[in-house]
C-alpha cells in the first residue's frame, strides 16, 4: 500500500470516528447547520490536498475543527456576522484550535437538545438529531420512520430553518427545563442505539459505532441529569450491549438469543446494567425504560436459555402494555408467553396482531409466527411465514439466518 492509499484510509477512519464531532464542535463555533456541514466537507478536503506533505497532525480532530472554522470565515468573511469570530488563522495557532475543542466533548449533548427544542416537531427532532448527531442518510432514517427519503430530507431542511429562524440556541437547558425537554432527548438516544444494535438495512446486522455512541451519549446525560428515566435507558442499552459479542457468528450471520453463547456475554456490562436498573426502580418507580431493563436483566441473569423465567417477563409485559401500548410490546409479550405457555398459546396472539394490519411489513412478527409454527411441527405454514419474513428483512445476516431457518424446514 503507498502512502496515499494509507493517508486515504486513515481520513476515512477518521471520518467515520470523527466527523460528527468536529460537526457538533463548528455547529457551536458558527451558530448555522448548513454552514458548519459545509466547513466539515472543506476541512477534510483540505486534510487530503496537506496532509501528504505536511504530515497528520499530533491532534487531528483539533486540526480539522480549526481548518473548518478558518475556511467557514475565510468564505464569509464579507458577512459581518461573522466579522466576531476572528480575523487569524486558526490553523497557524495551534493554542487557539485548543481552545476551540476544549469543551468538544459536550457539544453533542448541546447539538442534542438544541435538535430537540420544544419548538420543532417531535418527528422533526429526532430526525434532525438522527441526521446531524449520527450522520444517517435520509434513506436510514425513513425506515426508522415508516417513511420516505424525501419526506425526512424536508422535515430536516424545514427543522434547519426553523432553529436558524428561531434563533433557537445551541446549550444545555437550565435544570429547571430538563424535565420537560428529556423525554424527546431519551427518545432520540435510544432509536441511535437501536439503529445500532438492530441495523435497519445493509450488510451487517450490528453498527456497533452508532450503539456504543449511544451509550456514550447516555452517560453524559446521566452525569448531568441522573434521574430514574436516564437510569432505566442507560441501563437498557448496557443490558443489550452486553449481548453484542455473541449477536453475530463468525461468518456473519446473526444469532437468535436463545442460541448465543453466553459466555461471550459482557459481565461489566451486565453489572453495571443490572445496578442502574435497580436504582431507577428503587428511586422512581416504573417507566417504560426501566420496565424493558428489568426484562433484559431477567435475560442476563439465566445461565442457559432453558433458565429463563418466562413467567416474571410476561409479568413485567403486563406492567409495560398498561404503561406503554403498543404493538411491538404486544409481540414481545406474545413471544414471552410463547414460551411461557407454549406456541399455541403465542400464534394465537401473534395471529390477533397481524390480523390488525399494524406489523404486517414488520418481519420480526414474521419470524416470530414463524417459529411458532415451527415448534408446532407445521412446516409448510412455518416455511410460508419464513418466507415472509425473508421479503421484508433489510439486513443481509438477518436473511441468512431466515434462509437456514427454511432450509433446516425442507430438509
Amino acid at each position: 500500500m503507498d502512502t496515499q492509499q494509507a493517508l486515504n484510509q486513515q481520513l476515512e477512519v477518521l471520518y467515520s470516528t470523527e466527523s460528527r464531532r468536529v460537526l457538533a464542535t463548528l455547529i457551536r463555533l458558527l451558530g448555522d447547520f448548513d454552514q458548519a456541514e459545509e466547513a466539515l466537507h472543506e476541512a477534510f478536503r483540505a486534510a487530503l490536498e496537506q496532509w501528504p506533505t505536511q504530515g497528520v497532525p499530533a491532534n487531528p480532530r483539533a486540526w480539522l475543527v480549526s481548518a473548518g472554522r478558518f475556511k467557514a470565515i475565510d468564505g464569509l468573511r464579507r458577512n459581518a456576522r461573522f466579522e466576531s469570530l476572528g480575523e487569524h488563522d486558526p490553523v497557524a495557532d495551534d493554542s487557539s484550535a485548543q481552545e476551540e475543542i476544549s469543551s468538544v466533548e459536550d457539544d453533542r449533548l448541546r447539538l442534542i437538545f438544541t435538535c430537540c427544542h420544544p419548538a420543532l416537531s417531535d418527528d422533526a427532532q429526532v430526525a434532525l438529531t438522527l441526521r446531524e448527531i449520527c450522520d444517517l442518510s435520509s434513506e436510514d432514517i425513513a425506515k426508522a420512520f415508516l417513511s420516505t427519503p424525501s419526506t425526512i430530507a424536508q422535515r430536516i431542511v424545514r427543522a434547519k430553518a426553523k432553529i436558524r429562524d428561531a434563533g433557537i440556541p445551541y446549550e444545555v437547558p437550565a435544570r429547571s427545563e430538563l424535565p420537560q425537554r428529556l423525554a424527546v432527548v431519551l427518545r432520540v438516544i435510544y432509536l441511535v442505539f437501536n439503529e445500532g444494535y438492530f441495523a435497519s438495512s445493509g450488510g451487517s446486522v450490528i453498527r456497533s459505532q452508532l450503539s456504543t455512541e449511544a451509550i456514550r451519549l447516555g452517560r453524559l446525560l446521566h452525569e448531568l441529569l441522573p434521574e430514574p428515566p436516564v437510569k432505566g435507558l442507560l441501563a437498557l442499552m448496557l443490558l443489550h450491549e452486553s449481548r453484542r459479542p455473541a449477536r453475530v457468528s463468525a461468518d456473519g450471520q446473526a444469532v437468535l438469543l436463545e442460541e448465543q453463547d453466553r459466555s461471550l456475554w459482557s459481565p461489566a456490562h451486565i453489572a453495571e446494567g443490572q445496578a442502574l436498573v435497580l436504582q431507577s426502580l428503587q428511586q422512581g418507580g416504573y417507566d417504560g425504560y426501566n420496565l424493558q431493563a428489568a426484562i433484559a436483566a431477567v435475560h442476563a441473569e439465566a445461565a442457559t436459555a432453558s433458565d429463563t423465567d418466562w413467567l416474571q417477563i410476561v409479568g413485567l409485559y403486563d406492567v409495560l402494555l398498561r404503561l406503554q401500548p403498543s404493538p411491538v410490546i404486544e409481540l414481545n409479550r406474545a413471544v414471552a408467553v410463547s414460551m411461557c405457555n407454549g406456541p399455541a398459546a403465542g400464534l394465537e396472539l401473534i395471529d390477533g396482531l397481524l390480523g390488525r394490519g399494524e406489523l404486517a411489513r414488520y418481519h420480526l412478527a414474521q419470524m416470530a409466527k414463524a417459529d411458532c409454527l415451527r415448534r408446532l411441527g407445521d412446516r409448510v405454514a412455518a416455511r410460508e411465514a419464513y418466507s415472509n419474513a425473508l421479503e421484508l428483512a433489510g439486513t443481509s445476516p438477518d436473511r441468512v439466518m431466515i434462509e437456514r431457518r427454511l432450509s433446516e424446514l425442507q430438509d
